[in-house]
């Protein structure tokens, strides 16, 4: 199973390469993704009557609705739109594809214990408290999610590198530190700071959790967990069309402190990559220096004898210089013909821009 992961790794690694950017400065693009779909439902209601699947898909939706509204030039792109079925490779691959600035994978949580409720927010990695292993915490979440890649038709866990039922899976996962971790551990603490304000009242944190959509993002990723469908408090909640606009408007104003911060990084990132200008070459010339005075001579004065000359001011002396060139020798030739007129005359070296 490891070799295989590690052949996955590599495979990975030539496919996803560091995002090139679109040319243009700040979040440009972000990928919402509606957990679950089509065949699976996600966690289910006791009633049966609920499904996590249709709160995704209307949060996120709202949330686009509220992103293309604010910002019209950031491109929003949803996983699935309607209630059909997208696999996990196919979330990552959309948000990878699109060179995507951020992934938001929206999710409704679900437990025995039906008196767990409240939100939470994951980000790709192994958390730890003192001696704690919190992975083991989550579990069963991170288990139910990961599952539904085996609703793949064509899955196989030796060809994937990844089995949800495999502990070494979760292991070899769990190793992995995504380059992008600060920023999704950043956007994360703005999700649970917004939803501080409800419609949920328990906070549960941010979590670092071997989520396989997560790891086979190239991005800053988060996914959220919203909410527990197995409570009927938070049931009640999900099931009101007020409060997932509460919801979604809490994600919204996450995304803007993100951006608003991201962009800003970004302004000073490319100024301190901005090249210091060089400067500029001079360029050596030769001319006919023919009088040096007091002012500078206007054009048609009667001495220039109709020159117009480069007056280069030296001092309180104006330097009256004509026949230009990059060659010695033809200075040296408006030299001599114009030496009856201007017998003083003589060559010099300039240094110019």
């Amino acid at each position: 199973m490891i070799k295989s992961l590690l052949t996955l790794l590599i495979a990975l690694s030539a496919a996803f390469p560091q995002p090139a950017g679109n040319g243009n400065l700040g979040l440009r693009t972000v990928v919402i993704d509606a957990g679950h779909g089509g065949k699976d439902p996600g966690a289910v209601s006791a009633d049966g009557k609920s499904y996590e699947k249709t709160f995704t898909l209307d949060i996120a939706r709202r949330l686009k609705s509220k992103i293309n509204a604010a910002y019209p030039d950031v491109n929003v792109i949803l996983t699935r739109s309607e209630d059909k079925a997208v696999t996990l490779n196919q979330r990552a691959e959309a948000a990878n594809k699109a060179n995507a600035d951020l992934f938001i994978s929206i999710h409704i949580n679900s437990a025995l214990d039906k008196a767990a409720r409240g939100y939470s927010v994951h980000v790709l990695g192994k958390s730890k408290k003192g001696n704690q292993d919190l992975i083991k915490m989550n579990l069963d979440l991170v288990r139910r999610e990961n599952s539904v890649i085996t609703l793949d038709d064509d899955f196989n866990p030796e060809t994937a590198g990844f089995d949800p039922n495999n502990p070494e899976s979760y292991i070899f996962m769990t190793m992995m530190q995504s380059a992008h971790l600060g920023n999704s551990i950043k956007f994360a603490q703005d999700i649970i700071d917004c939803l501080g304000n409800g419609p949920f009242p328990q906070n549960r944190g941010v979590y670092q959790d071997p989520f396989y959509v997560l790891w086979r993002t190239t991005m800053p990723a988060v996914l959220a967990e919203l909410g527990f469908i197995s409570n009927s408090k938070d049931l009640e909640i999900l099931k009101s069309e007020a409060e997932r606009e509460r919801i979604a408007q809490a994600l919204f104003n996450a995304f803007k402190l993100y951006k608003k911060d991201y962009d800003a990084s970004m302004s000073i990132r490319a100024a301190q990559e901005q090249p210091s200008p060089q400067p500029k070459e001079k360029k050596t010339v030769y001319g006919v220096q023919i009088f040096t005075v007091s002012k500078e001579l206007p054009a048609g004065d009667s001495r220039l004898l109709g020159y117009k000359p480069l007056i280069i001011k030296a001092g309180n002396k104006y330097r009256h210089i004509i026949g230009v060139s990059s060659d010695r020798s033809e200075a040296e030739l408006v030299r001599k013909a114009v030496a009856e007129k201007y017998p003083d005359a003589y060559v010099v070296k300039l240094e110019v821009d």
